[in-house]
């Protein structure tokens, strides 16, 4: 079911995007957040890391001219990077919280990217939503 979740995020985000103009944190995005609905500690540590790149490009982005593909690239490489460090550190620190972990290298950086575009919470409104209603035709379909 990965990749009927992967597509159903992709269209679900696409009519978002075209309705409201609004997204989900990238396209990719509600697709893989849906696959990991039974895992709510890695959301939130997805989201850990999203907001620690969010927080890091605005410390550094006076310092640097960042628009456009620059702006995009960079966010990308924080979420990476912060990634790797979340997977290095964090199980050792909190051995108890071993769910704790983070979707994808990509997944943070694209979340982050849509947090400097239009805000956080609008961003985690519509990746809630979008990745809710993916969720929901997914398990739908199982059952079918």
């Amino acid at each position: 079911m990965i990749l009927e979740s992967l597509f159903i995020g992709m269209l679900g985000s696409l009519f978002y995007i075209e309705l409201t103009g609004l997204y989900a944190g990238g396209i990719i995005v509600p697709g893989y957040i849906a696959l990991y609905f039974d895992q709510p500690l890695r959301i939130l540590g997805t989201l850990v890391v999203s907001l620690f790149a969010l927080l890091i490009y605005r410390f550094i982005s006076p310092h640097l001219i960042l628009y456009g593909r620059r702006r995009f690239v960079l966010i990308l490489f924080l979420g990476g990077i912060l990634t790797m460090i979340w997977y290095r550190f964090v199980p050792g620190y909190f051995p108890v919280i071993l769910e704790l972990r983070v979707v994808g290298w990509i997944i943070p950086g694209l979340i982050a990217n849509t947090f400097v575009k239009q805000g956080i919470t609008i961003t985690l409104a519509s990746l809630i939503l979008v990745s809710t209603v993916t969720y929901l035709i997914v398990r739908a379909m199982v059952l079918i």
